[in-house]
């Protein structure tokens, strides 16, 4: 019988878990760690698959209107003086006088210290002036490290798009409105970092530049806001735990009429998932300007020439994992004791089903193996014999395992194994030959699509 037993869910608690079940870990933690980097083990790896695999299928496999590109992090230069990233992608930095001489956002500050003169918020000690800080990472291409050798590492994936724009018109043979969507990878020279995997220098991008007819912005504009957030919702997230905030005029970056950010709420607070804008044609308009291509649709049937506007869903695949797992952990007592579980979408979950003989004797491993065999042709499948069963229950709870087969010794009278419920605890018996299809059933009825706005 289970009771209620969850209190506050914290970031330290799901620091802990990660580590502990090997989800992620601190980057070179033998020699003390790089700061707000990480590795992803072995379930960190599956879960954070599943989310970009669900984000592919909702967004280009059941789409007509989408197609997809990966795009090379390195490019040329020019890029990023037409997109403005190296004359405006800055944050303003100050830097402690005092003892711990740290350096921190000016404008995070503000936001912690609203009124009267900020102060060091370690130390307590006075702070510098601001000065600008660009964000992006310098490097060099070649043997020679001059000037005429600097490359950047991509602070955003959306640029890699939009100068495929022209290449993606000839021949995916699309017209307005249609999309490219890339998964890849990212990087900026953060001045603060924090909470774990939420902010960190190296991450991981799911975006989508969907071009439309300008007239027809707005409209577009909100139907991906609601495709946006029913994709969390139907992946688990709670509603109550997600809003969508509209920025104010303040907010706005120089290329946007609007934006609207997917906020979940973390331990730390409300926080961006996904930021979705109307950039209107300003990128295309720069890239035109900076390369001298002629980037504009040209409708073959009409003549009408333009620019589309563009829709960008923007979201972080490192910061939806973590919202995912803070959203899904709990703690409750089970017979006495406490038990952790990840209550993860099974679409989500790193594994679908452990297959765990009651004891290492009688022939229950060997059938043990049998089932498992079978079933990870099916579904990421999991064998586990060691320790007692209760334990490798709760290993599997604390990864998100939505099903445990148990072999024991009426399997062996009548080839019938106990099928347990993550959730629910329900434990109910089912014949070895009808397992893989009852599997299969419940878990393509725990999804039911998203779809956009007729």
């Amino acid at each position: 019988m289970a009771t209620e037993a969850q209190d506050e869910v914290t970031l330290d608690k799901i620091v802990a878990l990660c580590k502990r079940r090997g989800f992620i870990f601190q980057s070179s933690e033998i020699y003390g760690g790089l700061p707000s980097t990480y590795d992803y083990g072995h379930y960190g790896v599956l879960l954070k698959n599943n989310v970009k695999n669900e984000w592919w299928r909702a967004v280009v496999q059941e789409r007509d209107d989408m197609v997809a590109l990966d795009a090379a992090i390195l490019m040329h230069p020019r890029t990023w003086e037409a997109s403005g990233h190296l004359e405006g992608f800055t944050d303003p930095l100050v830097q402690c006088l005092g003892k711990c001489k740290k350096r921190w956002r000016e404008d995070h500050l503000r936001e912690a210290q609203p009124e009267g003169e900020l102060r060091c918020p370690e130390c307590g000690g006075e702070l510098s002036e601001p000065r600008q800080f660009n964000l992006m990472f310098r490097t060099h291409v070649g043997p020679v490290e001059d000037d005429s050798a600097v490359v950047y590492l991509r602070p955003e994936t959306a640029q890699g798009i939009f100068v495929n724009f022209k290449n993606v018109l000839q021949f995916a043979r699309k017209k307005p409105p249609f999309g490219i969507a890339q998964i890849g990878k990212a990087f900026r020279n953060e001045i603060t970092t924090q909470s774990f995997i939420f902010r960190t220098y190296e991450f991981e991008q799911m975006e989508i530049e969907y071009f439309v007819p300008p007239a027809d912005a707005g409209e577009w504009h909100q139907r991906w806001m609601n495709d946006r957030m029913r994709w969390y919702t139907d992946l688990g997230i709670r509603p109550d735990h997600l809003r969508l905030r509209e920025h104010g005029s303040d907010e706005l970056s120089h290329y946007s009429s609007a934006t609207s950010d997917v906020e979940y709420l973390f331990p730390m607070g409300w926080s961006e998932l996904e930021g979705i804008a109307n950039r209107g044609d300003f990128d295309l308009t720069q890239h035109m300007k900076f390369s001298g291509e002629k980037l504009e649709y040209v409708d073959t049937a009409t003549g009408e020439r333009y620019l589309p506007y563009v829709i960008e869903p923007s979201a972080g695949a490192d910061r939806a994992l973590l919202a995912f797992m803070v959203d899904a952990y709990d703690e409750e007592i089970v017979e006495g004791r406490e038990r952790v579980v990840l209550r993860l979408h099974p679409r989500l979950a790193p594994v679908k089903v452990a297959v765990l003989p009651l004891v290492n004797k009688d022939g229950q491993p060997e059938i043990a193996r049998e089932i498992y065999e079978d079933l990870r042709t099916r579904m990421p499948a999991e064998y586990d014999s060691g320790g007692s069963i209760g334990k490798r229950y709760r290993r599997q709870d604390e990864i998100g395992t939505p099903w445990g087969v148990t072999v024991d010794h009426q399997t062996l009278e009548d080839r019938t194994v106990t099928l347990r419920d993550r959730d629910s605890l329900d434990q109910t018996r089912i014949g070895i030959d009808e397992l893989g299809g009852e599997l299969e059933r419940r878990l393509a009825e725990s999804w039911r699509s998203p779809k956009l706005d007729e």
